[in-house]
């Protein structure tokens, strides 16, 4: 079974993610924090990372950074989920690792499209 560790920290996005992967037979790993993110990657080691951008400690690039600067981390697509619509989000995502992008709010075929793009 597949396992994405989803770090968002807003707990109806959460909810609804953790509910279509599971839909899916995927199996979820939580994080609400930026911090908690970065040690259930380092911990659980997960084939896939959504990531939203805004988090209530380090933002979600950084965070990427972060896993992207460590041996496990290198190899694990990570999809940034954001709210965020302006013009050149999804390059400064990409810039800082990502591997993709998703908007907000989700929709369950697209995300579930874009994750298996990357399973």
């Amino acid at each position: 079974m597949k396992r994405i560790l989803v770090i968002e920290d807003n707990e109806d996005n959460l909810y609804l993610i953790r509910f279509i992967l599971e839909q899916h037979k995927l199996e979820v790993i939580e994080a609400l924090t930026g911090e908690e993110g970065l040690r259930r990657t380092r911990d659980e080691h997960p084939d896939l990372i959504l990531m939203d951008i805004q988090l209530p400690d380090i933002n979600g690039l950084e965070v990427t950074r972060r896993i992207r600067q460590t041996e496990t981390g290198k190899a694990i697509p990570i999809v940034a989920i954001s709210s965020y619509a302006m013009t050149g989000d999804r390059q400064r995502a990409i810039d800082a690792g990502c591997s993709g992008y998703i908007e907000k709010p989700i929709e369950p075929e697209t995300i579930m499209n874009n994750i298996f793009e990357y399973l």
